[in-house]
């Protein structure tokens, strides 16, 4: 029986056009399956279903989660995290998660595709050249590096889950070698908003998202221009939070990213710290945030 599932281009290239196929007809594909981001019951002959292909160094698994969790994509985990999550599901369900018929070898990550002229930066922890259609140039000559911070920011008594990105030099336009810092113009050009009290909580940006998968985060989501999500930023390994943190943002969906330029925030050791740092960016104009609902959990 065909079903309802969605293969992306970049799960298409690792699986083959044949494998595609055949689960699109419905070969290697369950009628049912535990959405891989939520965790609860899916149906793939009744409701859209996103294949998502975890790959490790030498294994890779297929899982299916609702399209309305994550989108279908390739998502690179560490061997030995793979392995241990399929031998936990394994052992909880008595069969593995559907595996490929030959375990493809894990990719290079695939540069993330940036919207036109919004700054694409690499993770703090893999310093490599931004991906995006030109380079990030700092007032160095060398590509800017994003740093990411998560802690809870309270507005009120609530504690809400909130993403601190700082790159580590000026960003300009693509193009630009002037070293002048336009990290924050470009992007308020595609809906951030200064922010002029920590307090107020910031506009939902549409079609942008959170990702997190087992439990840990992925990546930064913005719609493309067919209508699909692809990553403007993307974790060079999944990143650990806390179980407050995923609590929060799992309770309000959404998540608030906090964005200032290179020198502003620093890496705060603590959440008061962290508040202190935002309090005093926002009152010199040099903080925008959006608000971006949680694609898993």
């Amino acid at each position: 029986m065909p079903r309802m599932l969605d293969v992306s281009d970049e799960v298409r290239a690792e699986i083959g056009d044949d494998e595609a196929d055949r689960l699109l007809a419905g070969a290697h594909a369950p009628d049912t399956y535990d959405c891989t981001s939520c965790r609860t019951n899916g149906d793939s002959t009744q409701e859209a279903t996103s294949t998502v292909l975890f790959v490790g160094e030498e294994t890779a698994v297929l899982a299916f989660a609702h399209a309305r969790c994550i989108p279908s994509q390739v998502v690179p985990v560490a061997e030995e995290q793979l392995l241990g999550a399929v031998r936990s599901i394994s052992q909880a369900q008595g069969t593995a998660p559907a595996p490929m018929p030959t375990p493809a070898p894990a990719p290079a990550p695939a540069p993330a595709q940036a919207p036109a002229q919004v700054p694409a930066v690499a993770p703090a922890a893999d310093p490599v050249p931004p991906a995006g259609p030109a380079p990030i140039v700092p007032s160095a000559g060398a590509p800017a590096i994003l740093g990411i911070t998560c802690g809870l920011v309270l507005r009120g008594d609530t504690g809400h889950a909130a993403l601190v990105v700082e790159p580590t030099g000026p960003v300009g336009r693509p193009g630009d070698l002037s070293g002048q810092d336009q990290f924050l113009s470009l992007l308020t050009e595609h809906g951030f908003q200064h922010v002029t009290g920590v307090d107020q909580p910031p506009a939902q940006m549409p079609g942008w998202s959170v990702l997190m998968a087992m439990g840990q985060l992925h990546a930064i989501l913005h719609p493309t221009a067919t209508g699909g999500s692809a990553a403007w930023w993307q974790a060079h390994q999944p990143l650990q939070v806390t179980d407050t943190w995923r609590s929060a943002a799992g309770r309000q969906n959404a998540v608030t990213v906090y964005a200032a330029p290179a020198g502003t925030i620093g890496r705060q050791p603590r959440e008061d710290l962290l508040r202190q740092a935002l309090d005093r960016a926002a009152a010199q104009g040099l903080l925008v945030a959006a608000s971006f609902p949680l694609a898993g959990t």
